[in-house]
């Protein structure tokens, strides 16, 4: 069972990982009136996603497993589409609180609370950037 908690949690990190990469490249390619809004978004994005992959390497190291160093294989797509960003981006959160979601139910068999409580932070945190992404694109 550890090695499936400790797989999902490296799962978890790519994903982190790949959306650092994302949101950074995005945040410097948004052209137009929309980088008011979208680039700042994008950074704050980029810092959301250094903090949950800190929290989620802690807990990996916690558990005794070892942390992967690379990020998720899915290509991140370059686009000068503000509109095609917010769907990749919506995509990826997407992806992101399905994994948490994953984690918190292998998480939840260990009983460990202080671990529990941290990933549903993190989860409902993915929850909360699949509404914003879905409420720009509308």
């Amino acid at each position: 069972m550890m090695d499936t908690i400790l797989a999902k949690m490296n799962q978890a990190l790519g994903f982190e990982l790949r959306a650092i990469n994302m949101y950074a490249h995005y945040a410097a390619n948004v052209k137009g009136i929309h980088r008011m809004q979208l680039a700042p978004l994008f950074e704050q994005e980029v810092a959301e996603s250094i903090a949950h992959a800190n929290l989620v390497r802690a807990a990996i190291v916690k558990l005794g497993g070892i942390c992967v160093t690379e990020r998720d294989p899915l290509p991140i797509v370059h686009t000068n589409s503000y509109l095609e960003m917010l769907e990749c981006s919506l995509s990826t959160e997407m992806g992101a609180s399905q994994v948490y979601r994953e984690v918190l139910d292998l998480v939840e068999k260990l009983g460990d609370r202080e671990l529990y409580d941290s990933f549903e932070s993190i989860y409902f945190s993915e929850l909360r950037s699949v509404e914003e992404m879905r409420m720009l694109i509308d």
